[in-house]
């Protein structure tokens, strides 16, 4: 496979659809050449992340939500409050939940690289 890298501006993109184009490229499965078996070198760059677009009202209705396993231990927060601390998390998430879950899923989010502003 030959190692690519695609420059994404998501000024203005919407989350999902951003996310699916960022999951296709980092698997590779945009080129000729792809293969389930092999883990793709590709690199993404993401930049702009601060004016993501969503829809409908998702910002106040999406839960990320994660459990310590202790009682009383559920943590939650919506992606408004996602995107205030951080709008790289909520794509990053997104693009993660898009990949094949094994392990090269770990390796595959290594290429992908997010910036709030542009380069």
């Amino acid at each position: 496979m030959q190692k690519k890298e695609y420059v994404l501006d998501a000024a203005g993109k919407t989350l999902g659809r951003l996310a699916v184009q960022a999951a296709v490229f980092l698997r590779g499965k945009n080129q000729i050449d792809f293969l389930h078996r092999l883990t793709s070198q590709n690199q993404v760059v993401i930049f702009n992340t601060d004016n993501i677009k969503v829809t409908g009202k998702k910002l106040k209705q999406k839960l990320y939500r994660r459990h310590s396993g202790y009682p009383g231990g559920l943590k939650q927060e919506s992606l408004e409050e996602l995107m205030e601390k951080d709008s790289r998390q909520a794509l990053w998430r997104a693009i993660y939940g898009m990949l094949p879950k094994n392990r090269t899923r770990d390796k595959i989010m290594k290429n992908l690289k997010l910036y709030k502003k542009e380069i």
